[in-house]
Protein backbone atom coordinates (compact mmCIF):
# COMPACT_ATOMS: atom_id res chain seq x y z
CA UNK A 1 0.00 0.00 0.00
CA UNK A 2 2.87 2.36 0.81
CA UNK A 3 4.47 1.60 -2.16
CA UNK A 4 0.98 2.83 -4.30
CA UNK A 5 0.79 5.65 -2.45
CA UNK A 6 4.99 6.41 -3.63
CA UNK A 7 5.34 8.97 -5.66
CA UNK A 8 6.04 6.64 -8.75
CA UNK A 9 2.78 5.26 -8.66
CA UNK A 10 1.18 8.86 -8.56
CA UNK A 11 3.40 10.39 -11.73
CA UNK A 12 2.31 7.20 -13.44
CA UNK A 13 -1.26 7.85 -12.70
CA UNK A 14 -0.95 11.19 -13.31
CA UNK A 15 0.58 10.23 -16.75
CA UNK A 16 -2.56 8.30 -17.47
CA UNK A 17 -4.70 10.56 -16.67
CA UNK A 18 -3.15 13.56 -19.43
CA UNK A 19 -2.66 10.70 -22.07
CA UNK A 20 -7.15 10.12 -21.24
CA UNK A 21 -7.21 13.82 -21.44
CA UNK A 22 -5.88 14.29 -24.88
CA UNK A 23 -7.32 11.15 -26.42
CA UNK A 24 -10.96 12.24 -24.49
CA UNK A 25 -10.65 8.60 -23.24
CA UNK A 26 -13.39 8.15 -21.00
CA UNK A 27 -12.81 4.27 -20.70
CA UNK A 28 -9.35 4.67 -19.54
CA UNK A 29 -10.67 7.51 -16.75
CA UNK A 30 -13.11 5.46 -15.37
CA UNK A 31 -10.57 2.86 -14.59
CA UNK A 32 -8.35 5.14 -13.20
CA UNK A 33 -10.87 6.45 -11.15
CA UNK A 34 -11.11 2.98 -10.08
CA UNK A 35 -7.79 2.34 -9.44
CA UNK A 36 -8.40 5.35 -6.89
CA UNK A 37 -10.98 4.39 -5.44
CA UNK A 38 -9.44 0.85 -4.63
CA UNK A 39 -6.15 1.49 -3.54
CA UNK A 40 -7.48 4.51 -1.64
CA UNK A 41 -5.54 7.24 -3.39
CA UNK A 42 -7.86 10.29 -1.29
CA UNK A 43 -5.29 12.31 -0.09
CA UNK A 44 -3.85 13.31 -3.39
CA UNK A 45 -6.38 16.55 -4.70
CA UNK A 46 -4.33 17.09 -7.83
CA UNK A 47 -4.55 13.06 -8.81
CA UNK A 48 -8.64 13.81 -8.46
CA UNK A 49 -8.19 17.06 -10.21
CA UNK A 50 -7.33 15.49 -13.10
CA UNK A 51 -9.89 13.04 -12.76
CA UNK A 52 -12.33 15.89 -12.69
CA UNK A 53 -11.03 17.51 -15.41
CA UNK A 54 -11.14 14.14 -17.67
CA UNK A 55 -15.02 13.97 -16.79
CA UNK A 56 -15.80 17.67 -17.88
CA UNK A 57 -13.50 17.53 -21.27
CA UNK A 58 -15.82 14.58 -21.80
CA UNK A 59 -18.80 16.52 -21.15
CA UNK A 60 -19.82 14.11 -18.37
CA UNK A 61 -20.66 17.18 -16.14
CA UNK A 62 -23.20 14.82 -14.00
CA UNK A 63 -20.12 12.76 -13.38
CA UNK A 64 -17.84 15.53 -13.12
CA UNK A 65 -20.54 16.97 -10.30
CA UNK A 66 -21.03 14.17 -8.37
CA UNK A 67 -17.10 13.36 -7.83
CA UNK A 68 -16.54 17.23 -7.23
CA UNK A 69 -19.16 16.49 -4.23
CA UNK A 70 -17.62 13.94 -3.23
CA UNK A 71 -14.03 15.28 -2.67
CA UNK A 72 -13.00 15.68 0.53
CA UNK A 73 -10.69 19.00 -0.21
CA UNK A 74 -11.31 21.06 -3.27
CA UNK A 75 -8.38 23.82 -3.96
CA UNK A 76 -8.68 26.77 -6.60
CA UNK A 77 -7.76 24.39 -9.58
CA UNK A 78 -11.03 22.38 -8.96
CA UNK A 79 -13.25 24.99 -8.27
CA UNK A 80 -12.09 26.66 -11.46
CA UNK A 81 -12.14 23.28 -13.58
CA UNK A 82 -16.00 23.02 -12.84
CA UNK A 83 -16.33 26.53 -12.57
CA UNK A 84 -15.37 26.67 -16.55
CA UNK A 85 -17.05 23.67 -17.35
CA UNK A 86 -20.57 24.45 -16.12
CA UNK A 87 -20.10 28.63 -17.80
CA UNK A 88 -19.46 26.48 -20.95
CA UNK A 89 -22.33 23.91 -20.41
CA UNK A 90 -26.00 24.70 -21.77
CA UNK A 91 -26.58 25.83 -18.39
CA UNK A 92 -24.07 28.58 -17.37
CA UNK A 93 -26.15 30.10 -14.68
CA UNK A 94 -25.06 26.95 -12.44
CA UNK A 95 -21.25 28.15 -12.67
CA UNK A 96 -22.74 31.36 -10.57
CA UNK A 97 -25.40 28.80 -8.25
CA UNK A 98 -21.98 27.62 -6.80
CA UNK A 99 -20.03 30.56 -5.67
CA UNK A 100 -21.19 30.45 -2.65
CA UNK A 101 -20.30 27.36 -1.31
CA UNK A 102 -16.81 28.13 -3.17
CA UNK A 103 -16.44 31.34 -0.72
CA UNK A 104 -17.76 29.99 2.65
CA UNK A 105 -18.10 26.29 2.51
CA UNK A 106 -14.79 25.92 0.86
CA UNK A 107 -13.27 29.31 2.04
CA UNK A 108 -11.76 29.62 -1.69
CA UNK A 109 -10.92 33.40 -2.80
CA UNK A 110 -11.96 33.57 -6.79
CA UNK A 111 -8.14 34.13 -8.62
CA UNK A 112 -7.84 34.59 -12.47
CA UNK A 113 -8.89 31.31 -13.65
CA UNK A 114 -11.83 31.44 -11.52
CA UNK A 115 -13.14 35.05 -12.23
CA UNK A 116 -12.74 34.39 -15.68
CA UNK A 117 -14.39 31.71 -15.83
CA UNK A 118 -17.48 33.55 -13.77
CA UNK A 119 -17.10 36.43 -16.09
CA UNK A 120 -18.01 34.09 -19.25
CA UNK A 121 -21.07 32.62 -17.59
CA UNK A 122 -22.25 36.17 -17.27
CA UNK A 123 -21.36 36.77 -20.85
CA UNK A 124 -23.42 33.55 -21.97
CA UNK A 125 -26.50 34.17 -19.96
CA UNK A 126 -26.12 38.17 -20.83
CA UNK A 127 -26.61 38.74 -16.87
CA UNK A 128 -25.11 42.50 -16.96
CA UNK A 129 -25.67 43.25 -13.08
CA UNK A 130 -23.91 39.78 -11.94
CA UNK A 131 -21.23 40.85 -14.28
CA UNK A 132 -20.56 44.13 -12.45
CA UNK A 133 -20.55 42.89 -9.36
CA UNK A 134 -18.20 40.00 -10.64
CA UNK A 135 -16.12 43.08 -11.97
CA UNK A 136 -16.14 45.08 -8.70
CA UNK A 137 -14.59 42.21 -6.83
CA UNK A 138 -12.40 41.14 -9.27
CA UNK A 139 -11.40 45.24 -9.19
CA UNK A 140 -10.72 44.94 -5.57
CA UNK A 141 -8.59 41.27 -5.43
CA UNK A 142 -5.10 41.21 -6.31
CA UNK A 143 -5.55 39.89 -9.59
CA UNK A 144 -7.09 43.17 -10.84
CA UNK A 145 -4.48 43.52 -13.69
CA UNK A 146 -5.35 39.80 -15.63
CA UNK A 147 -5.59 41.14 -19.01
CA UNK A 148 -7.33 37.67 -19.60
CA UNK A 149 -10.22 38.55 -17.11
CA UNK A 150 -10.15 41.58 -18.56
CA UNK A 151 -10.59 40.36 -21.98
CA UNK A 152 -13.24 37.86 -20.62
CA UNK A 153 -15.26 41.28 -19.07
CA UNK A 154 -14.68 43.46 -22.43
CA UNK A 155 -16.63 40.07 -23.92
CA UNK A 156 -19.36 40.25 -21.10
CA UNK A 157 -20.06 43.97 -21.79
CA UNK A 158 -19.94 43.72 -25.27
CA UNK A 159 -22.34 40.61 -25.38
CA UNK A 160 -24.58 42.83 -23.24
CA UNK A 161 -24.97 45.67 -24.88
CA UNK A 162 -22.60 47.70 -23.24
CA UNK A 163 -20.46 48.74 -25.54
CA UNK A 164 -18.66 51.86 -23.59
CA UNK A 165 -18.22 49.56 -20.22
CA UNK A 166 -16.00 47.45 -22.48
CA UNK A 167 -14.54 49.91 -24.54
CA UNK A 168 -13.15 51.64 -20.54
CA UNK A 169 -11.81 48.01 -19.90
CA UNK A 170 -10.27 47.30 -23.45
CA UNK A 171 -8.34 51.17 -22.76
CA UNK A 172 -6.91 49.56 -19.44
CA UNK A 173 -5.61 46.55 -21.46
CA UNK A 174 -1.65 46.21 -21.41
CA UNK A 175 -1.22 43.33 -23.98
CA UNK A 176 -4.53 42.92 -25.75
CA UNK A 177 -4.85 38.89 -26.96
CA UNK A 178 -7.17 38.43 -30.22
CA UNK A 179 -9.98 37.30 -27.98
CA UNK A 180 -10.63 41.05 -26.65
CA UNK A 181 -10.25 42.83 -30.11
CA UNK A 182 -12.84 40.62 -31.45
CA UNK A 183 -14.92 41.04 -28.70
CA UNK A 184 -14.59 44.84 -28.83
CA UNK A 185 -15.18 44.72 -32.85
CA UNK A 186 -18.36 42.60 -32.46
CA UNK A 187 -19.67 44.80 -29.62
CA UNK A 188 -19.46 48.17 -31.53
CA UNK A 189 -20.99 46.16 -34.78
CA UNK A 190 -24.03 44.77 -32.80
CA UNK A 191 -24.61 47.65 -31.33
CA UNK A 192 -25.37 49.70 -34.52
CA UNK A 193 -21.72 51.52 -34.36
CA UNK A 194 -20.62 50.21 -37.48
CA UNK A 195 -17.62 53.18 -38.07
CA UNK A 196 -16.54 52.51 -34.75
CA UNK A 197 -16.42 48.76 -35.69
CA UNK A 198 -15.04 49.55 -38.68
CA UNK A 199 -11.82 51.76 -37.27
CA UNK A 200 -11.22 49.43 -34.67
CA UNK A 201 -11.50 46.07 -36.89
CA UNK A 202 -8.80 48.72 -39.28
CA UNK A 203 -6.14 48.51 -36.12
CA UNK A 204 -6.00 45.36 -35.54
CA UNK A 205 -2.36 43.96 -35.59
CA UNK A 206 -3.56 40.77 -36.99
CA UNK A 207 -7.21 40.39 -38.58
CA UNK A 208 -7.95 36.87 -38.47
CA UNK A 209 -11.37 34.81 -39.80
CA UNK A 210 -12.81 35.43 -35.75
CA UNK A 211 -12.38 38.86 -35.72
CA UNK A 212 -13.98 39.05 -40.00
CA UNK A 213 -16.96 36.73 -38.70
CA UNK A 214 -17.32 38.65 -35.65
CA UNK A 215 -17.50 42.18 -37.62
CA UNK A 216 -19.64 40.48 -40.11
CA UNK A 217 -22.14 39.09 -37.59
CA UNK A 218 -22.16 41.96 -35.59
CA UNK A 219 -23.84 43.83 -38.68
CA UNK A 220 -25.84 41.15 -39.45
CA UNK A 221 -27.41 40.99 -35.32
CA UNK A 222 -27.91 45.26 -35.88
CA UNK A 223 -29.81 45.05 -39.05
CA UNK A 224 -27.22 45.79 -41.64
CA UNK A 225 -27.04 42.92 -43.87
CA UNK A 226 -26.04 45.04 -47.05
CA UNK A 227 -22.81 45.60 -45.32
CA UNK A 228 -22.16 42.41 -43.99
CA UNK A 229 -22.07 41.39 -47.94
CA UNK A 230 -20.05 44.27 -48.48
CA UNK A 231 -17.51 43.01 -46.06
CA UNK A 232 -17.70 39.47 -47.12
CA UNK A 233 -16.79 40.28 -50.66
CA UNK A 234 -14.07 42.10 -49.15
CA UNK A 235 -12.64 38.98 -46.43
CA UNK A 236 -12.84 37.19 -49.58
CA UNK A 237 -10.84 39.55 -51.73
CA UNK A 238 -7.81 39.54 -48.99
CA UNK A 239 -7.78 35.49 -49.56
CA UNK A 240 -8.50 35.19 -45.54
CA UNK A 241 -9.01 30.97 -45.39
CA UNK A 242 -12.60 30.22 -44.67
CA UNK A 243 -11.50 27.14 -42.17
CA UNK A 244 -14.98 27.48 -40.24
CA UNK A 245 -18.51 27.99 -41.15
CA UNK A 246 -19.12 30.56 -38.82
CA UNK A 247 -18.79 33.36 -41.21
CA UNK A 248 -21.06 31.48 -44.28
CA UNK A 249 -23.86 31.35 -41.85
CA UNK A 250 -23.54 34.76 -41.02
CA UNK A 251 -23.22 36.15 -43.98
CA UNK A 252 -26.17 33.68 -45.62
CA UNK A 253 -28.40 34.98 -42.42
CA UNK A 254 -27.71 38.36 -44.26
CA UNK A 255 -28.78 37.52 -47.36
CA UNK A 256 -32.05 35.74 -45.47
CA UNK A 257 -32.80 38.81 -44.06
CA UNK A 258 -32.82 41.12 -47.57
CA UNK A 259 -34.70 37.90 -48.99
CA UNK A 260 -31.57 38.27 -51.96
CA UNK A 261 -32.53 34.71 -53.27
CA UNK A 262 -29.99 35.06 -55.94
CA UNK A 263 -26.99 36.30 -53.59
CA UNK A 264 -27.92 33.02 -51.41
CA UNK A 265 -27.77 30.74 -54.17
CA UNK A 266 -24.30 32.26 -54.73
CA UNK A 267 -23.30 31.62 -51.14
CA UNK A 268 -25.08 27.90 -51.20
CA UNK A 269 -22.60 27.46 -53.99
CA UNK A 270 -19.73 28.28 -52.21
CA UNK A 271 -20.59 26.66 -49.46
CA UNK A 272 -20.83 23.57 -51.96
CA UNK A 273 -17.26 24.71 -52.77
CA UNK A 274 -15.72 24.92 -49.58
CA UNK A 275 -16.92 21.61 -48.51
CA UNK A 276 -19.15 22.72 -45.76
CA UNK A 277 -22.64 21.23 -47.15
CA UNK A 278 -22.61 19.01 -44.11
CA UNK A 279 -22.09 21.91 -41.81
CA UNK A 280 -25.00 21.87 -39.17
CA UNK A 281 -24.67 25.26 -38.61
CA UNK A 282 -24.42 26.26 -41.92
CA UNK A 283 -26.97 23.76 -43.52
CA UNK A 284 -29.55 25.31 -40.85
CA UNK A 285 -28.28 28.80 -42.32
CA UNK A 286 -29.55 27.58 -45.75
CA UNK A 287 -32.63 26.49 -45.10
CA UNK A 288 -33.85 29.81 -43.04
CA UNK A 289 -32.64 31.62 -46.48
CA UNK A 290 -34.26 29.81 -48.95
CA UNK A 291 -37.56 29.73 -46.37
CA UNK A 292 -37.53 33.47 -45.95
CA UNK A 293 -37.22 33.91 -49.63
CA UNK A 294 -40.12 32.10 -50.52
CA UNK A 295 -38.44 28.73 -52.13
CA UNK A 296 -39.85 26.49 -50.11
CA UNK A 297 -39.54 23.76 -52.36
CA UNK A 298 -35.21 24.82 -52.34
CA UNK A 299 -35.80 25.16 -48.29
CA UNK A 300 -37.30 21.26 -48.16
CA UNK A 301 -34.26 20.20 -50.01
CA UNK A 302 -31.94 21.78 -47.92
CA UNK A 303 -33.59 20.29 -45.04
CA UNK A 304 -33.74 16.73 -46.63
CA UNK A 305 -29.95 16.88 -47.36
CA UNK A 306 -28.73 17.56 -43.76
CA UNK A 307 -26.92 14.48 -41.97
CA UNK A 308 -27.72 15.59 -38.45
CA UNK A 309 -31.14 17.06 -37.69
CA UNK A 310 -31.07 19.50 -34.48
CA UNK A 311 -34.42 21.16 -32.81
CA UNK A 312 -33.48 24.52 -34.41
CA UNK A 313 -33.35 22.50 -38.10
CA UNK A 314 -36.92 21.10 -37.63
CA UNK A 315 -38.30 24.35 -36.37
CA UNK A 316 -36.79 26.73 -38.95
CA UNK A 317 -38.49 24.19 -41.26
CA UNK A 318 -42.11 24.08 -39.44
CA UNK A 319 -42.09 27.87 -38.73
CA UNK A 320 -40.95 28.35 -43.11
CA UNK A 321 -43.86 25.93 -43.91
CA UNK A 322 -46.19 27.74 -41.70
CA UNK A 323 -45.85 31.00 -42.91
CA UNK A 324 -46.11 29.75 -46.71
CA UNK A 325 -49.38 28.20 -46.33
CA UNK A 326 -48.45 24.58 -45.99
CA UNK A 327 -50.23 24.42 -42.84
CA UNK A 328 -50.81 20.18 -43.15
CA UNK A 329 -46.94 19.67 -43.15
CA UNK A 330 -45.66 22.16 -40.78
CA UNK A 331 -48.14 19.57 -38.65
CA UNK A 332 -46.29 16.55 -40.12
CA UNK A 333 -42.99 17.95 -40.00
CA UNK A 334 -44.04 18.58 -35.91
CA UNK A 335 -44.81 15.02 -35.53
CA UNK A 336 -41.87 13.87 -37.43
CA UNK A 337 -39.14 15.96 -35.36
CA UNK A 338 -41.10 14.33 -32.05
CA UNK A 339 -40.98 11.11 -33.27
CA UNK A 340 -37.37 11.03 -34.20
CA UNK A 341 -36.63 12.03 -30.45
CA UNK A 342 -36.26 16.08 -31.09
CA UNK A 343 -37.34 18.00 -27.84
CA UNK A 344 -39.48 21.44 -29.23
CA UNK A 345 -38.83 24.70 -27.41
CA UNK A 346 -40.47 27.89 -27.64
CA UNK A 347 -39.86 28.91 -30.91
CA UNK A 348 -41.22 25.46 -32.52
CA UNK A 349 -44.53 25.95 -30.56
CA UNK A 350 -45.04 29.51 -31.90
CA UNK A 351 -44.33 27.80 -35.45
CA UNK A 352 -47.17 25.01 -34.90
CA UNK A 353 -49.60 27.33 -33.49
CA UNK A 354 -48.89 29.83 -36.44
CA UNK A 355 -49.63 27.06 -38.34
CA UNK A 356 -52.56 25.88 -37.15
CA UNK A 357 -54.07 29.86 -37.11
CA UNK A 358 -53.53 29.80 -40.86
CA UNK A 359 -54.86 26.54 -41.97
CA UNK A 360 -58.16 26.87 -39.51
CA UNK A 361 -57.55 24.45 -36.93
CA UNK A 362 -58.78 26.21 -34.02
CA UNK A 363 -58.79 22.59 -31.75
CA UNK A 364 -55.34 21.43 -32.76
CA UNK A 365 -53.94 25.20 -32.25
CA UNK A 366 -55.52 24.69 -28.49
CA UNK A 367 -54.32 21.38 -28.29
CA UNK A 368 -50.70 22.35 -28.80
CA UNK A 369 -50.63 25.50 -26.42
CA UNK A 370 -51.77 22.90 -23.80
CA UNK A 371 -48.84 20.20 -24.60
CA UNK A 372 -46.71 23.04 -24.57
CA UNK A 373 -47.51 23.60 -21.14
CA UNK A 374 -48.62 19.96 -19.78
CA UNK A 375 -46.04 17.73 -21.43
CA UNK A 376 -43.18 19.82 -22.41
CA UNK A 377 -43.14 22.21 -19.63
CA UNK A 378 -42.47 25.36 -21.18
CA UNK A 379 -43.65 28.54 -19.98
CA UNK A 380 -46.06 30.49 -22.61
CA UNK A 381 -44.38 33.55 -23.35
CA UNK A 382 -46.44 36.49 -24.95
CA UNK A 383 -45.52 35.53 -28.44
CA UNK A 384 -47.27 32.33 -27.62
CA UNK A 385 -50.31 34.22 -26.36
CA UNK A 386 -50.37 36.28 -29.47
CA UNK A 387 -50.12 32.85 -31.88
CA UNK A 388 -53.14 31.78 -29.66
CA UNK A 389 -54.68 34.99 -29.72
CA UNK A 390 -54.39 35.10 -34.10
CA UNK A 391 -55.64 31.47 -34.04
CA UNK A 392 -59.18 32.62 -32.20
CA UNK A 393 -59.60 35.93 -33.93
CA UNK A 394 -59.27 34.25 -37.30
CA UNK A 395 -61.77 31.72 -36.56
CA UNK A 396 -63.75 34.66 -35.24
CA UNK A 397 -63.55 33.65 -31.97
CA UNK A 398 -63.59 37.50 -30.30
CA UNK A 399 -64.83 36.83 -26.88
CA UNK A 400 -62.65 34.14 -26.24
CA UNK A 401 -59.88 36.05 -27.82
CA UNK A 402 -60.50 39.19 -25.27
CA UNK A 403 -60.99 36.94 -22.40
CA UNK A 404 -57.29 35.49 -22.79
CA UNK A 405 -55.95 38.67 -23.02
CA UNK A 406 -57.54 39.85 -20.38
CA UNK A 407 -57.00 36.70 -17.64
CA UNK A 408 -53.86 36.10 -19.11
CA UNK A 409 -50.43 36.21 -16.76
CA UNK A 410 -48.09 38.75 -18.89
CA UNK A 411 -49.12 41.93 -19.42
CA UNK A 412 -50.28 42.33 -23.04
CA UNK A 413 -48.58 44.79 -25.12
CA UNK A 414 -49.20 47.21 -27.75
CA UNK A 415 -48.98 45.01 -30.93
CA UNK A 416 -51.58 42.45 -28.90
CA UNK A 417 -54.12 44.95 -28.42
CA UNK A 418 -53.99 46.29 -31.76
CA UNK A 419 -54.01 42.35 -33.08
CA UNK A 420 -57.30 41.75 -31.72
CA UNK A 421 -58.99 45.34 -32.24
CA UNK A 422 -58.11 44.51 -36.48
CA UNK A 423 -59.55 41.30 -36.04
CA UNK A 424 -62.80 42.76 -34.41
CA UNK A 425 -62.71 45.30 -37.00
CA UNK A 426 -62.62 42.61 -39.67
CA UNK A 427 -65.51 40.42 -38.24
CA UNK A 428 -67.29 43.70 -38.18
CA UNK A 429 -68.08 43.55 -34.01
CA UNK A 430 -68.37 47.38 -33.64
CA UNK A 431 -68.94 47.27 -30.39
CA UNK A 432 -65.87 45.50 -28.76
CA UNK A 433 -63.90 47.29 -31.73
CA UNK A 434 -64.67 50.61 -29.33
CA UNK A 435 -64.48 48.90 -26.41
CA UNK A 436 -60.51 47.55 -27.41
CA UNK A 437 -59.47 50.75 -29.24
CA UNK A 438 -60.60 53.25 -26.09
CA UNK A 439 -58.46 51.02 -23.86
CA UNK A 440 -55.73 50.75 -26.70
CA UNK A 441 -56.22 54.93 -26.86
CA UNK A 442 -55.58 54.70 -22.85
CA UNK A 443 -52.46 52.91 -23.02
CA UNK A 444 -50.84 55.98 -24.78
CA UNK A 445 -49.07 53.75 -27.76
CA UNK A 446 -46.17 54.86 -28.84
CA UNK A 447 -46.31 52.83 -32.77
CA UNK A 448 -47.88 55.74 -34.83
CA UNK A 449 -49.69 52.58 -37.20
CA UNK A 450 -51.60 52.28 -34.04
CA UNK A 451 -52.88 55.65 -34.29
CA UNK A 452 -53.76 55.25 -37.95
CA UNK A 453 -56.02 52.35 -36.27
CA UNK A 454 -57.11 54.11 -34.03
CA UNK A 455 -58.64 56.21 -36.20
CA UNK A 456 -59.96 54.42 -38.85
CA UNK A 457 -61.97 52.40 -36.08
CA UNK A 458 -63.54 55.53 -34.60
CA UNK A 459 -64.60 57.10 -38.08
CA UNK A 460 -65.71 53.74 -39.16
CA UNK A 461 -68.31 54.05 -35.79
CA UNK A 462 -68.90 57.53 -36.72
CA UNK A 463 -66.89 58.73 -33.86
CA UNK A 464 -65.53 62.02 -35.40
CA UNK A 465 -64.77 63.79 -31.91
CA UNK A 466 -62.48 60.84 -31.12
CA UNK A 467 -60.98 60.64 -34.43
CA UNK A 468 -59.96 64.55 -34.43
CA UNK A 469 -58.39 63.60 -30.72
CA UNK A 470 -56.43 61.25 -31.89
CA UNK A 471 -55.30 63.43 -34.93
CA UNK A 472 -54.24 65.94 -32.30
CA UNK A 473 -52.45 63.25 -30.23
CA UNK A 474 -50.53 62.14 -33.58
CA UNK A 475 -49.93 65.78 -33.87
CA UNK A 476 -48.44 66.67 -30.78
CA UNK A 477 -46.26 63.15 -31.03
CA UNK A 478 -45.06 64.06 -34.50
CA UNK A 479 -46.58 60.48 -35.10
CA UNK A 480 -46.03 59.28 -38.94
CA UNK A 481 -47.11 55.94 -40.54
CA UNK A 482 -43.33 54.89 -41.95
CA UNK A 483 -43.47 54.09 -45.44
CA UNK A 484 -44.00 50.30 -46.40
CA UNK A 485 -40.99 49.51 -48.33
CA UNK A 486 -40.50 46.13 -50.46
CA UNK A 487 -37.44 44.92 -52.27
CA UNK A 488 -37.26 42.69 -55.44
CA UNK A 489 -33.71 41.66 -57.35
CA UNK A 490 -33.82 42.48 -61.31
CA UNK A 491 -31.51 41.89 -63.48
CA UNK A 492 -29.05 40.67 -61.04
CA UNK A 493 -29.51 43.57 -58.73
CA UNK A 494 -31.16 44.16 -56.02
CA UNK A 495 -34.44 47.19 -55.97
CA UNK A 496 -36.26 48.65 -53.48
CA UNK A 497 -39.42 50.30 -53.39
CA UNK A 498 -41.37 52.80 -50.83
CA UNK A 499 -44.66 53.70 -50.88
CA UNK A 500 -45.42 56.83 -52.88
CA UNK A 501 -41.92 56.61 -53.85
CA UNK A 502 -42.21 56.33 -57.47
CA UNK A 503 -42.18 59.84 -58.47
CA UNK A 504 -38.65 59.85 -59.11
CA UNK A 505 -38.04 56.41 -60.21
CA UNK A 506 -36.58 56.02 -63.86
CA UNK A 507 -39.12 53.65 -65.17
CA UNK A 508 -42.14 55.02 -63.38
CA UNK A 509 -44.16 55.76 -66.38
CA UNK A 510 -43.26 51.58 -67.12
CA UNK A 511 -44.58 50.77 -63.81
CA UNK A 512 -47.84 52.65 -64.01
CA UNK A 513 -48.61 51.47 -67.00
CA UNK A 514 -48.10 47.75 -65.91
CA UNK A 515 -50.50 48.74 -62.65
CA UNK A 516 -52.80 50.25 -64.90
CA UNK A 517 -53.72 47.20 -67.21
CA UNK A 518 -53.66 44.74 -64.45
CA UNK A 519 -56.39 46.57 -63.08
CA UNK A 520 -58.24 46.64 -66.01
CA UNK A 521 -57.65 42.99 -66.42
CA UNK A 522 -58.31 42.60 -62.88
CA UNK A 523 -61.93 44.49 -63.24
CA UNK A 524 -62.43 42.48 -66.74
CA UNK A 525 -62.22 39.37 -64.68
CA UNK A 526 -65.09 40.35 -62.11
CA UNK A 527 -63.12 40.95 -59.26
CA UNK A 528 -64.29 43.87 -56.94
CA UNK A 529 -62.21 44.77 -53.84
CA UNK A 530 -63.24 44.55 -50.51
CA UNK A 531 -62.70 48.16 -49.08
CA UNK A 532 -64.22 47.31 -45.22
CA UNK A 533 -60.91 47.72 -43.79
CA UNK A 534 -58.99 50.01 -45.56
CA UNK A 535 -58.02 53.43 -43.97
CA UNK A 536 -60.03 56.09 -44.47
CA UNK A 537 -59.29 59.36 -46.29
CA UNK A 538 -56.97 60.46 -44.06
CA UNK A 539 -53.53 61.99 -44.38
CA UNK A 540 -51.02 62.05 -41.84
CA UNK A 541 -50.80 65.59 -39.93
CA UNK A 542 -47.83 67.71 -41.55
Amino acid sequence: MNELRGGGILELLHASIRYAVGRRSLRHGRQIHACFVKHGLVQSCSLWNALLDLYCKCGLLGDAQQLFEGMRHRDHVTWSTMLAAHAQSDHPRRALSLLPAMLLADGVEPDGFIFSALVKACARMAALRRGRQLHGRFAASLFAGDDVVKSALVDMYSKCGAVEDARKVFETIGMRNPACWTAMVGGYAADGRHEDAVGLFRRIPRRSLLSWTALISGFVQSGADAGAVELFVEMRKEGVAVDDSFALAAVVGAAANMAALGLGRQLHGLVVSLGYERSAYVGNALVDMYAKCSSIASARSAFESLSVRDVFSWTTMIVGEAQHGGAAAALVLFESMVAAGVEPNEVTFVGVIHACSHGGLVEQGRCFFRSMVEDHGIRPSLQHYTCLLDLLSRAGLLAEAESIITTMPLAPDEATWCSLLSACRRHGDAERSIRVADHLLGLKPEDSSTYVLLSNTYAAAGRWDSVAGVRKTMARMEARKERGCSRVELGGESCAFTAGGLEHHPHREAILGLLEALVVEMKRRGYVPDTNTLPRNLQDPE
